[in-house]
């Protein structure tokens, strides 16, 4: 039921940057329902920029708890604190992310704070820290667990309909503009542990295969390199442009279909509506939301989702010529 005595909220959500993403849809689902609630959120310094367009927040507050653990100075987590502290005028605290880090967020921004109970966190004592809960399960898709913990806070559902007919969770301010009449299609080839990458020279023969104009989305200088091998060892493919979050978003937006690891670039493809193919090994389809037109791909590997297994290599059993029929069944 709606609580109409709710005007202002803080959705604490830190990092990182693929749960940022599969966490953002929920923002045009409050406004339905709470149109003139003001939203604040929460995150970690880093990411802010890929929030900084989306008009439903009204404000971003942020916290750089890696600089925090870096330096190990108490003058500037006595100021993060500070500063945190100053915001204490919500009249809800959601914390999307359930880890000891992000509750006690949480319980420095007030006083009704919800989250998820001791059953459907990897943190349970996280749980501790709110004043009311929700029950899901862990195992459940990381997209229905984040719409069902907000939600359930504010008295509302998120329905399937609704996820698969929402609009772009990022607005776009510009466009990318490519010459060639074949269709674009980036690929995303880091990840943040190497079990999750798909191995470059089987990306060089997917792009051999397809035969469309290929963009290799890069994001540090290993990457980078990585992104260059593939572009000597394929006519088809070239190397993305240094892109900032925003940018990011904006060519993803450009593309007929994106093909990626299990990270954050691939799972903008879904926030903005574009055909998508997710390269799961470590991990598995919870980590994505399936529609017909946004796939995974999973190699033959179990996976136990309370215990990941860092060091599961089985993504490079994917074939090509899998990955190549999807791509082409959804161009």
């Amino acid at each position: 039921m709606k609580d109409t005595k709710i005007k202002c909220i803080a959705i604490v959500r830190l990092s990182a940057l693929g749960d940022i993403v599969n966490s953002a849809v929920v923002l045009q689902f409050i406004k339905e329902f709470y149109p003139d609630v003001n939203i604040t959120w929460i995150t970690e310094e880093i990411f802010a920029p890929i929030l900084s367009n989306i008009k439903e927040i009204e404000k971003i507050e942020t916290i750089n708890l890696k600089k925090l653990k870096k330096k190990k100075s108490f003058s500037l987590l006595f100021s993060s604190i500070n500063k945190l502290k100053t915001l204490n005028n919500f009249d809800l605290i959601i914390d999307m992310q359930g880890l000891l880090k992000s509750a006690i967020v949480s319980k420095l921004l007030g006083s009704k704070r919800h989250g998820f109970n001791k059953n459907s966190v990897r943190e349970p004592l996280a749980s501790l820290f709110y004043t009311t809960t929700s029950d899901i399960s862990y195992k459940s898709n990381v997209v229905k667990r984040n719409c069902f913990v907000v939600a359930d806070a504010l008295g509302f559902e998120i329905t399937e309909s609704m996820l698969l007919n929402k609009k772009a969770v990022f607005p776009i301010t510009k466009t990318f503009i490519h010459s060639s009449k074949k269709r674009q299609v980036a690929f995303v080839i880091g990840a943040s542990w190497d079990s999750k990458i798909y191995p470059k020279e089987l990306v060089a023969i997917v792009i051999q295969k397809l035969q469309e104009d290929c963009h290799i989305i890069w994001g540090n200088e290993e990457e980078k390199a990585s992104a260059q091998w593939i572009c000597e060892h394929s006519s088809f493919a070239t190397l993305a442009p240094e892109l900032s979050l925003p940018e990011l978003i904006e060519f993803i937006s450009s593309m007929d279909l994106v093909i990626g690891n299990d990270t954050g670039p691939t799972h903008i493809a879904w926030a903005q509506n574009i055909p998508s193919i997710t390269l799961l090994g470590p991990t598995t389809s919870r980590m994505i939301y399936e529609t017909p037109k946004n796939i995974g791909i999973k190699s033959p590997s179990e996976v136990d989702i309370l215990k990941i297994d860092k060091l599961d290599f089985s993504i490079k059993k994917i074939t090509p010529q899998e990955i190549t029929t999807q791509a082409k069944a959804l161009l």
